[in-house]
Parts: structure tokens; sequence; C-alpha cells
């Protein structure tokens, strides 16, 4: 079984973002906030993983776009690769390396695969019809046109689906077919292309799919759907002027399917990165020794792709290389009530939130509500109660309380505290965040970030009740030893926070880390000193308010701003 056997590294991945604009939160919910966590768990228990990602540059939208604002295909992906990556690091994404698609790196790696499989004859050649717009002088991906729906005649259904009766189809079958670019008629011209029959590789999909039980069941029952259908050749190329062109002679004008190339990125990247530790044959050993475990994070509208075309890919290679060991999706993430839409600019985008806001409290909010088995919704007020009531009183608030009270009357010095003194209370609050510690640990092993945050959370309950209880600012005036005691117990229940916290608002946690005087480096090994007890006498940090309170006045004008857009 999958869930059995044991690694000596990890590899995790996130989807590329599309270079066609910038990341929203829906993005953040689904492939990447969950990914960093999972990466900043393991790197904070010592264990050797590596985090690579990118921008997936190429395909019509990004040529339609740059023609509009009268550049390159190239200097858009470029602008808006710098924007992204800027973005993800404002918003605290630890990517061990973040690449793009349009680099030569990429082209050599991505050719070097096709031609492999081709080497192989494992491709067929296909001549098939395929609607071309003769106002745009080019064919046209599914997402381009439009028409009627050949089963139930709704107009506005578009390539191969329609909204209205949910019916799937070919968009050759589409009545009155029109470009939804300029409105213009569509014909059908003979094109020839190379296709992966993916039904020569089912069972050894199936077989794949159910060696990895553990596997979250929307991934499951959403594969098993495609084959109870059975697999079907799928397109590999593409009449495209921008792409990795096909590397056969007589192809020109040919690139390859975005699909093909945008995951085998996760290789190119990691060979990006490995050249830059001076060691280009590094990527080898993540990507084709038996001991890597790879872990897709995307979400579900990418299951098919990291759940069964890549994998098949992978298969395909001569070389022998790893596949995906999880692929931990996520549904989708809602807008006030509504579905995101980027046509429309009903989102809150990630450039725009870090200019008002700080990173920790949305990490946080998100992490709470994460879509990982359902779709889930976000809201600004929400936001702001997580923020508020939760980050702020259950957190922050017990962070300062401790910490004021140890530097105005214990000179800023973690208190003397022995186990001789330990009360069965002080016993029970140790034990049970200390369990929640475990629970935490092993949620997020099993990808259960909510589950963990709700462990973490119980932590600091805990905390709290303990500060209260334990009652300091009473002892202080009858029992000094006492009251000493049971803050240097509240400083163990901060050490355990702090690594349960770090992974979700690792801004936060850097600055708690460096105020408990631990001397290790959280992110490289901090979980061994995270569980060893801060022994009496350490100076302390002076703390800062790490969670500041969100006003009304901060947060009405955004939930204006959205329902102003729900009126046009």
């Amino acid at each position: 079984m999958g869930q059995d056997k044991k690694f000596s590294r990890t590899l995790v991945t996130s989807a590329l973002p599309y270079a066609n604009g910038e990341i929203h939160l829906g993005h953040l919910a689904g492939a990447y906030l969950p990914a960093d966590i999972y990466v900043r768990f393991l790197r904070m228990r010592g264990e050797e993983v590596l985090y690579i990602c990118g921008s997936d540059e190429f395909g019509v939208p990004i040529t339609l776009t740059a023609e509009k604002e009268g550049i390159t295909p190239k200097e858009l992906v470029d602008r808006n690769h710098a924007s992204i990556k800027k973005s993800f690091e404002g918003f605290g994404m630890s990517f061990d390396n973040f690449s793009q698609t349009s680099r030569e790196i990429h082209t050599e790696t991505a050719q070097a695969f096709f031609s492999d499989l081709h080497g192989q004859g494992l491709f067929k050649q296909k001549t098939t019809d395929q609607y071309y717009s003769p106002t745009q002088d080019r064919f046209l991906p599914d997402r381009y046109i439009e028409g009627k729906c050949p089963k139930c005649k709704t107009e506005g259904a578009r390539g191969g689906e329609c909204e209205s009766c949910l019916a799937t189809f070919s968009s050759t079958e589409l009545i009155d077919p029109h470009s939804v670019l300029d409105n213009s008629p569509l014909e059908l011209r003979p094109t020839t292309h190379w296709f992966l029959p993916m039904g020569d590789w089912q069972e050894k999909l199936s077989a794949y799919i159910d060696d990895h039980p553990e596997w979250k069941d929307n991934v499951k029952q959403y594969c098993r759907g495609y084959f109870d259908s059975g697999l079907q050749d799928r397109a590999m190329t593409r009449d495209l002027g921008w792409g990795v062109p096909v590397p056969l002679p007589d192809h020109e004008g040919k690139v390859m399917f975005v699909w093909f190339e945008a995951p085998v990125g996760y290789i190119s990247s990691t060979r990006e990165w490995a050249a830059a530790q001076g060691d280009p044959e590094a990527w080898k050993t993540w990507w084709q020794d038996p001991g890597t475990r790879l872990v897709h994070f995307i979400g579900k509208d990418n299951i098919f792709f990291h759940a069964m075309l890549f994998p098949a890919m992978l298969m395909a290679h001569s070389e022998d290389f790893v596949v995906a060991d999880n692929v931990p999706a996520n549904e989708f993430l809602n807008l006030e009530g509504q579905k995101l839409s980027t046509s429309r600019g009903f989102a809150v985008w990630l450039p725009e939130f870090l200019e008002k806001f700080q990173a920790d409290p949305l990490r946080y909010t998100l992490a709470r509500n994460l879509p990982e088995t359902r779709d889930m919704n976000f809201t600004w007020e929400g936001f702001q109660a997580r923020n508020n009531n939760e980050l702020g009183n259950n957190f922050g608030n017990l962070i300062n309380r401790v910490f004021t009270f140890i530097h105005k009357f214990f000179d800023g010095k973690v208190p003397e505290w022995s186990e001789e003194m330990m009360t069965d209370m002080d016993r029970q609050a140790l034990d049970e965040v200390s369990a929640d510690l475990a629970k935490w640990a092993g949620h997020l092993e099993k990808f259960e970030i909510k589950a963990a945050m709700e462990a973490c959370f119980h932590a600091g309950q805990v905390g709290n009740r303990y500060f209260d209880e334990s009652a300091p600012f009473r002892t202080r005036k009858t029992d000094l030893e006492r009251c000493g005691h049971s803050l240097g117990v509240i400083i163990q229940i901060l050490r355990m926070l702090a690594l349960m916290l770090a992974p979700v608002v690792p801004f936060g946690m850097d600055k708690l880390w460096s105020w408990l005087g631990m001397e290790s480096d959280l992110w490289h090994g901090g979980w061994t000193e995270g569980n060893r007890d801060i022994p009496g006498g350490r100076p302390l940090g002076t703390p800062e308010i790490l969670f500041p309170r969100l006003d009304d006045e901060l947060i009405q004008p955004e939930i204006e701003r959205l329902a102003r857009m729900l009126e046009e």
C-alpha cells in the first residue's frame, strides 16, 4: 500500500499559477497555502523536503492578452511572473524554486520528454477536424468556442459542456458555433496532431489509484468516473505560435499541449534548482530515486492532469520516474456566498490585500476554513472575526499577557519552575497541550489542516484557562514562588503553541521563537528544541502586538466593494 511505504525525502509541488493575471484567495486556498503549511511542518521537524513551483506561461489566453496590450507574450509573462512571485513572497510562501515555463531549461526538458515518448512509439498521429477562426487566423481551443448545446439547445454552451443541462460532448457537436473573442462564425478544418492513448494506461493507472486508499475520496471518485467511461486518446499537440515547439521535423506551427509540458515544469524547475546548488544532476535524486515521496497540491479542477495524465507520462518514460504518492486536491473557495469570477473582477486579489493587511491573519483564516472536502466560503466579516477573536484574543493576548507580566515582575527572565512544585492543574494543562500537539502533527501528516488547526486552537484555550486559573496576578502578592512556577509552566505552553502556529502564521511565530530565546532555526529542526523544556532564568525578548485588531472601518470598504460588483 502507498501509505505503508517509507521514504527518505519529500518533493512537494503546487499547481503552476497561470501567468495571465494575479493570484486571488481561491488560488491560495486550493494549491498554495496547504502546501506551504505542510512543507514548513516537514522542515520544522528536520525532514528533507524540496518545494517546487513556477509560473505556467503558454497558451492562447497569454497571446490574446499580449495582443491587447501591444506587447510580446514573453514580455507579458515576465511581468506577471515577477508580480506573482512578489505576491507569494509577501504571503510567506517558502518555495525552494519558483521558475517559468518560458525559460530555456523548460523547453529543453519538455522537448526531451516528448522525444522520449515519441521515440518509443507511444503517440498516435491522427488527423481530425477542429474549429478554425478565419478572422483570428488560428485554430481555437474549446474554451473559446461557444454555441447551442446539442442536447438541450440552450445558448451559451462553451467548448465541450453545457452549464444548463450539465451535458458533456465534443465541441464539434455545438450548434451554430462561434468565437467568443469576436462572435465570428467558425469553420471546421483538418489538422494533424499527436495523441497519447490514455486507454493503454487505464489498467496501470487504476491499480495505481487502488494502491492509495488513503487518498481523498474526491480524488479517487473523480478518477474512477473516468475509468468507468474509459480513458480516451488525448491530443498532446496544438496549432499555436506560443508554446514549446514540437521537437519533430515538418511540424512548423505545432506546439505541445499545455497540459503535457506544464507538469514537466515541476521537473525543469527542479533542474533549475539543482543547477543553482552547483550540482546539475541533483534533480535526479528527487525525481528518479524511489526514496522520494512526491506530493502534488492542486485544486479539484486539475485532478485529471495530476492523478492520471502526468502519472501516465512518468510511467511511460524510458527512465524510471517517481509518481505522486498523494494528490491532496482541495475543492473551491467561494467569496461572500458567491462563486469567484475573475472575468468580472469578483475576487480578493493578493497584491491588493497585502497593501492593506498583514499576511498572517489571511493565512490563519484560510487555514481554518480550507475547502478540503467541500466548497467553503470566505467573508470579510469572518476574516475580521478570526483575526480579532482567535488570533488576537486566543493567542496574541495570551502571549502578550505572559511576556508583559514576566518583564514587569521577573526581570524579563523565565521564572524558576520545577517538577517538585507541579500540581494536578499544572500537569493537566501541560498534558492537554502536549496531546494537542501530537494530534496536530498527526493531522498534518494526513493533510488534515483544518483538524490540525482545531487542535491548535484548543491548545490556546487551555493556555488561557490555565493562566486564569493559576492566577499569577493574584499569587504575585501572596506566593511569589508559586507565581513564578505557574508562569514557567505557561512558557512551556507557549513553546508548544509556537510549533503549532508556526507553519500557519510564520511571520508572527518567527518573532515568538526569538522572544523565547530559542537557539535553533525554527525551519531547520526547530521541532527538537520546541519539544524540550525552556529552563528558568532564560532571558526573554520584549514582545509587541503580534496580531493587531481589525476595526470595522478597515473591513467595511472591502465588503462594499464586492457588493457593488454583484450589483453591476
